[in-house]
């Protein structure tokens, strides 16, 4: 019986997979990610009221939630180029479905922006040169009221924080 020869065109892409793979891997082995310690904040947990909020049309409520302080502590990472993220948590107390709310913000020093539960976006990018970076938020909440699922005396409620990504 003959014996079938590999066919060098069907190694080809799997050698590009693992080199791309490769590629990957190494690209982010470099960059150190990590929550940053906000705990010097005046207030983070984000709770919504309500009795502020506005009704824009039948799938969607608009929540003006005001200015949040942000203290982050960088002193670790002073003299380092970094990007700082703005993380929002994939589980928020109160809703159904991460679709069912968009957070918008508008930052002093970092930029302004807008994400959904589960989305990590870049607010700040340059080198690290205080072991304190602060800035308020003035945020506001997106919600489809359908999405909502509060219950008696529940609230709608999350807790954002922010990771830095240490460039080499």
């Amino acid at each position: 019986m003959p014996r079938l020869q590999p066919n060098s065109s069907h190694r080809l892409p799997a050698k590009l997979a693992l080199a791309a793979c490769t590629i990957a891997w190494v690209a982010t082995a470099h960059a150190q990610i990590a929550r940053l310690d906000d705990s010097a904040s005046p207030r983070a947990q984000v709770q919504a009221d309500f009795r502020q909020a506005q009704m824009i049309d039948a799938q969607t409520l608009l929540l003006p939630f005001g200015r949040v302080e942000y203290r982050l502590a960088t002193a670790p990472y002073v003299g380092r180029r970094a990007r700082i993220y703005y993380v929002i948590p994939l589980a928020v107390a109160g809703l159904r479905s991460p679709s069912g709310l968009q957070v918008q913000w508008r930052g002093a020093l970092f930029q302004s922006g807008m994400g959904r539960p589960g989305d990590r976006v870049l607010v700040w990018n340059g080198e690290v040169r205080a072991p304190w970076i602060t800035d308020t938020f003035d945020l506001q909440l997106r919600i489809d009221p359908r999405q909502l699922q509060l219950g008696r005396g529940g609230s709608l409620s999350f807790e954002s924080y922010f990771e830095i990504e240490i460039q080499p």
